[in-house]
Order: structure tokens, then C-alpha cells, then sequence
């Protein structure tokens, strides 16, 4: 018998928001849209994540108001995926868990540096710049290749990543 997908019985505020963000590759498609994937087929190409699989968690980031479904036009028209202001509310958890990885977990230097846009400190600890000591919004945060960035895959979304970025901004998929 395989395992329930929700904590029913448990009346936890972070209970429920692992029933939404506890799945695997969850993290990772609000990462990428943080990063400025919005395209179905890119968070696809990135993520080597199946494509029901990343159907269903769209879906599930999109009805529990994380992600908003808007059209773009192409022929055919098709939806693009941004993050909502319950999704931007995630930027310093998902900092504080890359930094985290960063310091127990990595294998090698970092691939991206994360820089306050305002006046290009670093980040650190739940998103605070280094250089002014401001907790920093995803919105004023900008990153660029780390020295592990060579490492990087080569499909279109990895090679736009190699760019210095602001958060939240589509990226430029040439």
C-alpha cells in the first residue's frame, strides 16, 4: 500500500504546506520560476522532470494560488507560469534551504552567487545582504555564475542561467 499524498489528522500549518510543497521536484519548478522559467516546455528541457509529473505539480502550484496560469500568444496559444505573491513569499525559505545545501551538502563550488541588485552585496542567511544587512527581496535580487557554473548543462534554459539575472525576470531563451 503506498503512501497517502496529504497528513490528514494533523491540524499544522507546516503540515499543510508540505502536502503542497513536500513533493519531489516541487522546490525545484518554484526555483526555476523564481529564475525566470515560465514555459511549460523549458521547465521541462531544465528539470528532466517526467511530463505528467510536471503537469500535476503545475497544476497543484496553480490551484493552491503558488503559481498563476496566464496566457501568452503563439500559434497555438499557450499558458505561461508566474509566481504569485504567496509564491514570491517563498524567496527567503528557498534561499535559507540553498544556503543550507551550500554549506552541509555541496559537492563543489557554488554554481550561482546570489547579489543584492540594490548595492551588489551578497547574500546570506535568510536572504540578508552581506554588505548592508538588509533582508532582501526576490524582487532586488540578482545572481550570476559561481565558479562551479562550468558544470552547468548546455539545454537553452542552463545556458541562459549562466547570465547575470534578476530574479523574477523572464529569461532571454534565444
Amino acid at each position: 500500500m503506498g503512501l497517502g499524498k496529504d497528513y490528514a489528522g494533523q491540524n499544522c500549518a507546516f503540515a499543510r504546506a508540505l502536502e503542497i510543497l513536500g513533493e519531489r521536484w516541487t522546490l525545484l519548478v518554484i526555483r526555476d520560476a523564481f529564475f525566470g522559467v515560465r514555459r511549460f516546455g523549458d521547465f521541462l528541457v531544465h528539470l528532466d522532470v517526467p511530463r505528467a509529473v510536471l503537469s500535476d505539480r503545475l497544476e497543484t502550484l496553480v490551484r493552491t494560488g503558488v503559481l498563476r496560469r496566464q496566457r501568452y500568444q503563439d500559434s497555438p496559444p499557450r499558458d505561461e507560469y508566474l509566481l504569485t505573491e504567496a509564491g514570491i513569499e517563498l524567496w527567503p525559505p528557498l534561499f535559507q534551504l540553498t544556503a543550507w545545501g551550500t554549506r552541509h551538502l555541496a559537492t563543489g563550488p557554488s554554481m550561482r552567487i546570489f547579489l543584492h541588485a540594490g548595492c551588489g552585496g551578497t547574500l546570506a542567511g535568510p536572504a540578508v545582504c552581506t554588505a548592508c544587512n538588509t533582508l532582501v527581496a526576490a524582487e532586488d535580487t540578482e545572481f550570476e555564475p559561481g565558479p562551479g557554473s562550468e558544470f552547468l548543462r548546455s539545454d537553452r534554459v542552463s545556458v541562459a542561467l549562466r547570465q547575470r539575472h534578476r530574479l523574477l525576470q523572464p529569461l532571454e531563451l534565444g
